[in-house]
């Protein structure tokens, strides 16, 4: 069955930064849906029939659904844990809420509200690190598949520096994976991702079973963490003596790559982002996070200058929010500070379009391409009194945009589709 979705319709097709061609907007316009596809998207004049079920969300915009390429599904209760940096607030507060996934009810539960609360905030698409317990990324595929939402997920791999309710051992992590891949992976929407959670919590023999998983499934993102936190560097190169610098340990076991997701990536030496280019790996840069947890400053014009694709993403539960829009905030002020510039329109194809190319997946999602997953959010610039007071003086899409990327939150979000379909309830 068809369904039109009318609104002021946005898509990109390039980066903003590479062409001055690079969205298309329809002040009337409409998508229109078939099986959770989009079928075509164009004035709303062009599209429209007699008969055809129409849903229309004038004067609200509608853009792809949000992607976040890195966040923790275990964290969803760790969020706002007070004054720590990076080592200490993981042992302090995320590993033991991680422990209580082992029990598969307790993990089912956090994945409906884990998919409750992406979709309320307009993301549709999320990169998830599940804890080092098989029953997390049974939950979470599970749930996700439910709703034909498309995830990006892995068990994370971890046998030391931890407490022990979160340890594995190199054999199982590398058996648990296996199976999770052989289950999960092409299901659906579904996706695996091979989840060394980062060098500290994995010995070199469980390293080495990760690069074995990425040698026999070459098609699989890979994620983890990089240069995060100065004290997370230092201990990691204590732990890996041999090491020329923290890429280096990954390197070393075959895990770079155009599919790797490199969590953070902000205090890199001029080897490392040498390497990073010439492999093709993906940083993700992860703003409300490197602000609370005190780790510094990514660089994003400075990769992108080298030509490395870069994702930005949340980070819940050291990232502060759910919103890709406050992510969005969070990253304007960041690259502020270093003299670099983030156009609205920029910010909302790296939300989009952008994180898609990161992972590799625009014929996918990303996009209102024919043939795309009808993956949508419903953004309302006036969704507040302050938003609406300050849009009176809007006059340009841009400034709408800007607006939304400011002072817009989960309230902004009138509406998120999952495959054509509503999910943000209320």
């Amino acid at each position: 069955m068809q369904q039109l979705i009318r609104g002021r319709v946005l898509d990109f097709q390039a980066d903003p930064r590479d062409s001055a061609d690079n969205h298309r907007f329809w002040e009337d316009g409409a998508i229109l849906v078939e099986d959770g596809r989009i079928v075509a998207v164009g004035d709303h004049a062009d599209l429209a029939r007699e008969g055809l079920e129409e849903i229309d969300h004038r004067p609200h915009l509608i853009l792809p659904g949000f992607i976040d390429p890195h966040i923790h599904f275990p964290q969803l209760q760790v969020i706002a844990s007070w004054g720590a940096q990076l080592l200490d607030w993981l042992n302090t507060y995320t590993f033991p809420a991680e422990a209580q996934f082992v029990d598969p009810d307790h993990a089912a539960r956090m994945a409906g509200l884990f998919l409750d609360q992406l979709t309320a905030h307009g993301t549709t698409t999320a990169v998830a690190f599940c804890s080092s317990h098989k029953a997390s990324a049974e939950a979470l595929f599970t749930a996700a598949h439910a709703r034909d939402m498309a995830m990006v997920a892995g068990k994370v791999m971890m046998d030391r520096n931890a407490i022990a309710a979160v340890h594995d051992t190199p054999q199982s992590s590398y058996d648990d994976s296996r199976a999770l891949i052989a289950a999960w992976h092409g299901k659906g929407r579904q996706r695996y991702a091979i989840t060394p959670r980062f060098a500290i919590t994995s010995s070199p023999e469980q390293m080495e079973m990760a690069g074995a998983l990425v040698r026999e499934n070459p098609g699989l993102h890979l994620q983890t963490h990089l240069s995060e936190n100065r004290d997370e560097i230092e201990f990691t190169l204590s732990l890996y003596p041999k090491a020329r610098d923290y890429l280096d340990i990954y390197d070393h076991y075959g895990l770079l790559g155009p599919r790797s997701l490199l969590g953070h990536s902000i205090h890199l030496e001029s080897r490392e982002i040498d390497r990073i280019a010439e492999t093709d790996s993906r940083p993700v840069f992860c703003p409300t996070s490197n602000l609370f947890l005190g780790s510094g400053l990514f660089d994003a014009e400075g990769l992108r200058g080298r030509g490395i694709t870069s994702g930005i993403a949340t980070d819940v539960g050291g990232g502060t929010s759910w919103s890709m829009l406050t992510t969005l905030a969070e990253g304007y002020k960041i690259l502020q500070l270093q003299g670099q510039k983030m156009h609205p329109l920029t910010a909302f194809h790296w939300a989009t379009r952008g994180n898609a190319l990161t992972l590799g997946l625009e014929a996918e999602i990303g996009t209102l391409a024919p043939g795309s997953a009808a993956d949508l959010v419903v953004l309302d610039p006036r969704a507040t009194p302050a938003m609406a007071l300050r849009a009176e003086r809007a006059e340009t899409l841009a400034e709408e945009l800007f607006i939304l990327q400011i002072m817009g939150d989960d309230r902004a979000v009138a509406q998120t589709y999952v495959a054509g379909r509503p999910r943000k309830e209320g």
